[in-house]
């Protein structure tokens, strides 16, 4: 069996983490690749700065200012605050998913600065740019599904989300409980996860590059900015009470929205969650056809889903080509369907938003009553 030699091991700060192998390329990647290439020939396609993605940039950037001042100086009564709260929530998830994600993974333009800026944008909604690139770019796409290697599958010991995490009594009950605590994943994001890493150096158990100097700046001046929106604006306007409930409504909304779309592409029946062979550290499948056989789209045909999610239904094209900008993935899928037939490798789809969501519960439960 031959080994793909580019998968070396890493330095993280002072600690060496031997990075997992794959098998050799078969030949699938390659002519994906390929096949992908060629349908970029055709001068109407751009694989990066996209009209759709700056037009899609002010929509939301509009949207997300005007709730917000919709929200802090014109409503007044409950029943004015709590669908703000709520579409303000959802947009933010759209930010992250249409304007950061893209940014991050240097797939919104050609330009570098263009593309960090637009990253930015998680610290403005709360998050790290800098953290959040080694958390989802490196440990989440480099080790996709893998646990104890892949962040996003730790949810400490309140859920059960792998076969190979440990098992508890509680985790019986996991499919009804987790989907409270996906609600509070932001708060927790924007209180605690972006703060421990910072001072431990690490995200999870995993070691990182601690931001210095200009990242440094940048999350520090992030999380102010953040804060100051979040909280030091509304209470010059309106009481404590007022602000902390209003702030709790966006945030859940804005956990709950991020952690299912995640779960809907990595925590369903059809995804695979492969355990590395021990002696070699070596996963038995190249790295294409692990990224797909680990990932799940939905709703290839919502073209409304698509825009409001920023391309994340359709994840398995998203972790082959995460440089390309996200509006080209409907018409990708068709490139990847295609040459998966023809290679025999599985293609994972759900046709619906809800039979995803239904698979992601059967899962859960599945976990949680077998150890």
């Amino acid at each position: 069996m031959q080994v793909d030699k580019s998968h070396q091991s890493v330095v993280l700060g002072e600690e060496v983490a031997k990075k997992i192998k794959f098998t050799k390329n078969s030949g699938f990647q390659t002519e994906l690749r390929r096949r992908v290439d060629d349908f970029f020939q055709n001068p109407d396609r751009k694989v990066r700065d996209c009209p759709q993605m700056y037009a899609k940039t002010i929509i939301l950037l509009l949207s997300f200012f005007g709730l917000y001042a919709l929200l802090v100086w014109v409503a007044q009564t409950w029943w004015q605050v709590i669908p703000l709260c709520i579409m303000l929530g959802a947009v933010t998830a759209s930010i992250g998913f249409g304007i950061q994600h893209d940014g991050a993974h240097h797939a919104y333009s050609d330009v570098r600065w263009v593309n960090q800026l637009m990253a930015m944008s998680l610290d403005l909604i709360g998050g790290s740019s800098y953290i959040w690139h080694w958390k989802h770019n490196f440990f989440h796409h480099t080790y996709t599904n893998i646990a104890d290697h892949d962040m996003d599958l730790n949810v400490g010991i309140f859920g059960r989300l792998a076969p190979s995490h440990s098992h508890f009594a509680f985790h019986r009950w996991q499919h009804y409980y987790l989907w409270l605590l996906y609600g509070l994943l932001a708060i927790k994001w924007h209180f605690y996860d972006d703060f421990y890493s910072l001072i431990s150096g690490k995200i999870g158990d995993r070691r990182y590059p601690r931001p210095k100097s200009s990242n440094l700046a940048i999350f520090l001046g992030g999380k102010l900015v953040f804060f100051v929106l979040a909280f030091a604006i509304p209470l010059s306007v309106h009481t404590l009470w007022q602000v902390l409930a209003s702030y709790g409504l966006v945030a859940i909304t804005l956990g709950l929205v991020l952690s299912v779309v995640f779960q809907l592409a990595h925590v369903v029946e059809a995804a695979d969650f492969p355990s590395p062979i021990v002696e070699l550290n070596l996963i038995e499948k190249e790295w294409a056809v692990h990224q797909i056989e680990t990932t799940v789209n939905f709703s290839r045909n919502n073209h409304v889903m698509t825009w409001l999610l920023g391309g994340l239904n359709f994840q398995v094209e998203h972790h082959l080509f995460p440089n390309i900008c996200h509006v080209n993935y409907p018409e990708i899928s068709k490139v990847v369907e295609q040459t998966c037939r023809e290679y025999g490798v599985r293609y994972n789809q759900h046709r619906s938003f809800r039979s995803g969501l239904l698979s992601h519960y059967r899962w859960l439960r599945k976990m949680g009553m077998t150890a």
